[in-house]
């Protein structure tokens, strides 16, 4: 599997699990963050590897389009870039040093 494709499947994942059905999220967590095999999932629940695999795909066609349409990820990216370069640019300014730093954590909240 990519490594660059199972990056982002868990990235979506974080930003739009709660958009899942339970089971997608369940088949997507196992597969992408926990590393099971098809098979492993599909003995998990007592269904078809097919059945599995088939979730799978579909499930990660819907991140991509929640990711399309609401752009969360896409912009967390974009916002921390853009957090890096103002620290960068004003270090030593403790005022918006702090002001990153709650905007940063507000970002990484659960």
């Amino acid at each position: 599997m990519e490594i660059e494709k199972t990056n982002r499947m868990n990235a979506l994942f974080e930003f739009y699990a709660a958009l899942l059905t339970d089971k997608q999220m369940n088949y997507i967590e196992l597969y992408y963050a926990d590393d099971y095999s098809l098979a492993e999932i599909a003995e998990e629940f007592s269904v078809s590897r097919q059945a599995v695999y088939d979730n799978i795909k579909r499930t990660e066609k819907i991140l991509e389009d929640y990711e399309m349409k609401l752009h969360m990820y896409s912009d967390y990216i974009v916002r921390n870039e853009i957090f890096e370069e103002i620290a960068e640019r004003y270090k030593g300014d403790s005022f918006l040093e702090e002001r990153l730093e709650i905007l940063t954590s507000i970002d990484n909240r659960e």
